[in-house]
């Protein structure tokens, strides 16, 4: 602080009163010569220039309530009555120069909070360096260890604490950076900033959970799969929060805590993980024939996707898009994976769970680490306030879906998963995802569900990630910048410039003040029609009652293989459940779905007699528009036809022959595929024609159903020795089983014979899955276009024959 001038008397009173904490002058004219009385001036010209709130007029009426005006503010004259302290200025390493003004530093890139410890030393938290990391400290080599021992303290106490709650729901789960590219512009429907102009770039973060499990449990569970993404727009975060399924088991919030509690371990035994294969949930699904709809989807091989990149995603509710000019459409969002729908059989997803519980967690991976980036198109179902009204199911019902059909899905963008995070625990169990974080262009409808999503998400954050200021972590920081009165809280990171925490205020010039209509989120405001008018109810709309309806549409859009799976899901689930009562009553409900398919089930579950349909909460429903919608079928997207990270094992033992096992090999993986070659054991395999060739897996620690097919070499030697193995044999029965591509080379036709597998379908057509060389040169490129199908189901049965 600069030294008074003792001839300057007259400015004496304001300088030395503008050091006071607890009072200030009454005059500070002429005491701008010095930091401290020209702060005080200055503050006092910012205040005097606001001598109202001349905001406080439009907070009133309805009329203002749609077009809120941006609030009062004031420029000060320079940036000391923003500041907190004059010293600001004294900087060092720590502290740092100020800001520039407006900017928030902790919404910048995550590269200021990236860490590389490459040829560094170890230290402590505190930036200690440690001598020895292998020792506790103790009196004599082998005397007690001393209390004192921080280093020892402070490494125990954090692994103590690293494990943080996990989510309630979607604990299991596998993220990965990318982006959003935009197709074209979307004023016409929403001034949402991803959609303002062709081929803008907006940087995502999205998450792929199951449901039901715990966070160490399996990926290949039946299971719905959540599937979040995190905008990070340039008008802030929107968080699309949905699942690999357009609809719920629920249609009111009300319900989500007892759905939870049914589906997860009964709390008695805290049995079984990550299943809804037992009797509480059943029980409770049984009794809310609402869920029915989503049942078939369950039940169906969407429930156990191939690959997190082969499933689409759905943002389950109806919300709304509203543009520039106030107009709204109602919208549905989808997404479409670039390679195809693809899923797994329930059997080779129950050996899959046993040997690579992270089969989706390490799929996703690898697809992005050898550049086989992931890809969905965005969609759009738009339609009307007065479209949605005249449809025969109500739009704000999460259990329903509006056909595409009725309302084509048009694309509008893509995203691009190209990065892996640095940091599985700091990003992926950190991020945090909201329904409530949307953008101006984005609102809500009135869906019931919806709206307890809107507080639960928020609630339990603040729960999970230690308080109010989760959104300061690093992966949920948005790009654009944050400039609010909150503070303090736990685990705070912003540090605050300037003594104003609130609004409005004059101390700070007004700032930070309220957008207005113009450039801030303004909630869409509801029509007001005469049912709207009415006391408020606890009551649901009269369509929700209608509970089979889509449901039937699900199942009879399904091919006959869908259907026989859809029928064993519910035939295992139900098995699962002790109480005989709960099942018959699942049959019962099944009736008012399909017939055949209730008849089937029970069947399977030796119930002879059908129970009587189950009474209907809407015995005349109205009549559907779309009674079939082959879009619901898992084989209406297969997806670009390409190969890509498709897994295919290559059969090696002593004796076959490598020349054409390498051959086949670069092939495949010209196409994108990736082979590998898989043998009694890894490492150089001794071949019958002297080639040089190394087995990077083996048979016991990478089984056949990880693969997507299976090449069998020549070689009778080699063949000789895989029919002898067990486990080799293992791969060819269940790749068949599973309904997988198999090409056979040369002598490996002995290995079908083994197996006892036939090259032709039981009607006496050739097997379109098994590819036999025939040495005309084609075998392998017909192998790539049976392996794009990615399934031959023409040869299953139930049971199975092999």
């Amino acid at each position: 602080m600069p030294k008074l001038d003792p001839t300057s008397k007259s400015k004496a009173p304001a300088k030395a009163g503008a050091r006071n904490t607890d009072s200030g002058p009454s005059n500070v004219v002429g005491a701008n010569d010095d930091p401290a009385s020209m702060k005080m001036a200055h503050t006092q010209a910012l205040a005097a220039a606001m001598p109202f709130n001349a905001t406080k007029a439009s907070e009133h009426g309805f009329d203002q309530g749609l077009n809120p005006p941006p609030g009062s503010s004031a420029t000060p004259e320079s940036n000391l009555p923003g500041g907190s302290t004059l010293t600001e200025k004294n900087a060092s390493e720590k502290t740092g120069e100020p800001p520039p003004p407006g900017v928030n530093a902790g919404t910048r890139s995550l590269e200021r909070v990236r860490s590389d410890a490459t040829g560094q030393m170890l230290t402590t938290n505190q930036g200690v360096r440690i001598a020895d990391n292998q020792n506790s400290l103790k009196l004599g080599v082998r005397g007690p260890a001393l209390l004192e021992d921080f280093i020892l303290r402070e490494k125990i106490t954090h692994f103590d604490h690293e494990r943080i709650p996990e989510r309630i729901v979607h604990a299991r789960g596998s993220g990965a950076h990318g982006y959003f590219e935009s197709y074209g512009p979307l004023s016409h429907l929403t001034k949402a900033a991803p959609f303002k102009e062709g081929g803008k770039i907006t940087p995502v973060f999205a998450r792929f959970s199951t449901v039901a499990g715990e966070r160490g449990s399996k990926d290949t569970a039946r299971d719905v799969r959540g599937f979040a993404v995190k905008f990070y727009t340039d008008e802030g975060i929107w968080d699309l929060v949905g699942n690999n399924m357009p609809v719920f088991f629920i249609q009111d919030a009300m319900k989500f805590p007892d759905l939870v509690h049914a589906v997860k371990p009964e709390p008695h035994h805290a049995m079984p993980q990550a299943a809804s294969a037992h009797d509480t949930f059943w029980d409770f699904v049984s009794l809310m024939p609402e869920s029915t709809h989503t049942l078939m989807w369950l039940m169906s091989d969407r429930a156990i996707p191939r690959s997190f990149a082969t499933m689409q995603g759905f943002g389950v509710h109806t919300y709304k898009l509203v543009n520039d000019a106030g107009e709204v459409s109602f919208v549905k969002f989808h997404w479409e994976p670039k390679f195809g729908t693809h899923s797994l059989v329930w059997d080779e997803a129950v050996k899959i769970s046993g040997a690579d519980p992270d089969y989706h967690r390490r799929d996703l991976w690898e697809r992005i680490e050898a550049g086989a980036f992931p890809e969905w198109e965005l969609g759009f179902q738009v339609f009307s306030e007065e479209e949605g009204a005249a449809f025969s199911f109500d739009i704000l019902d999460a259990t329903k879906i509006v056909p595409e059909e009725l309302v084509p899905v048009q694309k509008v963008g893509r995203m691009v998963l190209n990065r892996n995070p640095d940091n599985f625990f700091a990003e992926t169990e950190q991020v945090a995802f909201c329904v409530a974080h949307v953008v101006p262009g984005i609102d809500f409808s009135n869906d019931p569900l919806l709206a307890g999503r809107i507080h639960s998400y928020a609630d339990t954050q603040i729960s999970r990630l230690g308080g109010p200021n989760f959104h300061e972590i690093p992966i949920n920081a948005p790009l654009a910048p944050v400039h609010n009165n909150q503070r303090d809280g736990m685990h705070r990171q912003s540090i605050a410039r300037g003594r104003v925490s609130y609004e409005p205020n004059s101390l700070g010039g007004g700032c930070p003040f309220q957008a207005g209509a113009a450039h801030g989120f303004v909630t869409v405001p509801e029509k007001l029609q005469a049912k709207e008018e009415q006391a408020k109810v606890r009551a649901k709309p009269e369509k929700f009652a209608d509970h089979y309806t889509q449901a039937t549409l699900f199942f009879d859009s399904q091919t006959p293989v869908e259907q026989a799976h859809i029928a064993a899901a519910f035939r295992f689930e139900l098995s699962k459940v002790q109480v005989p009562a709960i099942r018959e009553r699942m049959v019962s409900s099944l009736r008012n779905v399909c017939e055949p398919l209730a008849k089937r089930v029970a069947a399977g579950l030796g119930i002879k007699t059908l129970p009587d349909a189950m009474p209907k909460a809407l015995e005349q429903p109205p009549t559907p528009e779309v009674t079939k919608s082959p879009t619901l079928s898992l084989k209406a997207r297969p997806g670009d036809g390409s190969i890509t990270a498709r897994k295919v094992a290559i059969l090696v033992a002593p004796g076959i022959v490598g020349q054409t096992a390498l051959d086949v090999h670069a092939a495949l993986f010209a196409e994108g595929a990736v082979p590998r070659f898989v043998g009694p054991h890894i490492g150089a395999i001794e071949t019958a024609d002297g080639v040089a060739l190394e087995a990077d897996a083996s048979f016991e620690n990478e089984p056949g159903f990880l693969f997507d097919g299976l090449v069998l070499p020549d070689g009778a030697d080699g063949v000789d020795e895989l029919a002898s193995l067990g486990q080799a044999m293992d791969f060819v029965t269940d790749q068949y089983r599973h309904a997988k591509p198999i090409m056979v080379m040369g002598a490996a036709a002995m290995l079908l014979d083994q197996a006892d597998i036939s090259v032709d379908l039981p009607n006496g057509q050739a097997d379109p899955g098994i590819v036999v060389d025939d040495g005309t040169g084609t075998a392998t490129q017909t192998f790539v276009k049976a392996l794009a199908a990615h399934r031959h189901p023409e040869r299953e049965t139930d049971p199975p024959v092999l």
